[in-house]
């Protein structure tokens, strides 16, 4: 695959994004993307881990990413950040120069797990998105690769990713999905669906690139 320009529209225009650069390292939430010393060190390799999103000066987001390793697999599943990068036996083959899309954090204003629900529902997530793919263009990455997960909503906002029509509205394509065993336990458990809400259906993630 190879990069195409990105579809979307940042839909408001009150946030500002860009690429983290070392200067923001003590300044904004590094949670999930690991030790700091792993942060700086893919920081180095790759120009930058994440977008940040930014109401004036306050973070209010980020979208992760790392270099694509398709060999990569996740020590505890669905509840270590390396899932977003563990495609399994679905993992294709892609050009050497491809990010992989972690997890997205929106609504995110500190280090804590809590979000601030005045910044959801506005076309961030999708912003961030927008902002990582004209990023990767310019910087000459080959193609994006992304975990997509369940359209739910409820399990969307729980998982902090992105569905895969989202992905398809920026020109993505879905090339593989999946039930994931682990997370239909985890939607079941936390009550994620209502009584019509199909459960394989709430709990298909798959493998989307750029």
């Amino acid at each position: 695959p190879s990069m195409t320009p990105p579809r979307g529209n940042r839909a408001d225009g009150s946030i500002r994004y860009r690429a983290l650069v070392a200067e923001d390292l003590d300044h904004v939430p590094l949670s999930c993307q690991g030790a700091p010393e792993a942060v700086r060190a893919r920081l180095a390799d790759l120009g930058a881990t994440a977008i940040l999103a930014f109401d004036a000066e306050q973070h209010i987001g980020q979208l992760q990413f790392r270099r694509y390793d398709p060999l990569l697999r996740t020590p505890n599943g669905l509840w270590d950040p390396l899932y977003w990068g563990d495609f399994g036996e679905h993992a294709p083959v892609m050009p050497r120069d491809t990010l992989a899309i972690f997890c997205f954090h929106v609504g995110q204003l500190d280090a804590t797990d809590a979000r601030d629900g005045r910044y959801q529902n506005r076309g961030i997530g999708l912003g961030l998105l927008d902002a990582l793919i004209a990023w990767a263009r310019k910087n000459n990455y080959a193609a994006l690769i992304a975990k997509h997960t369940p359209a739910l909503p409820a399990v969307m906002g729980f998982m902090g990713g992105m569905s895969a029509p989202r992905y398809e509205q920026l020109g993505f394509r879905c090339l593989s999905s999946w039930v994931d065993a682990q997370l239909r336990d985890v939607v079941q458990q936390r009550g994620l669906i209502g009584p019509n809400d199909d459960i394989d259906q709430a709990a298909t993630v798959g493998c989307c690139v750029l």
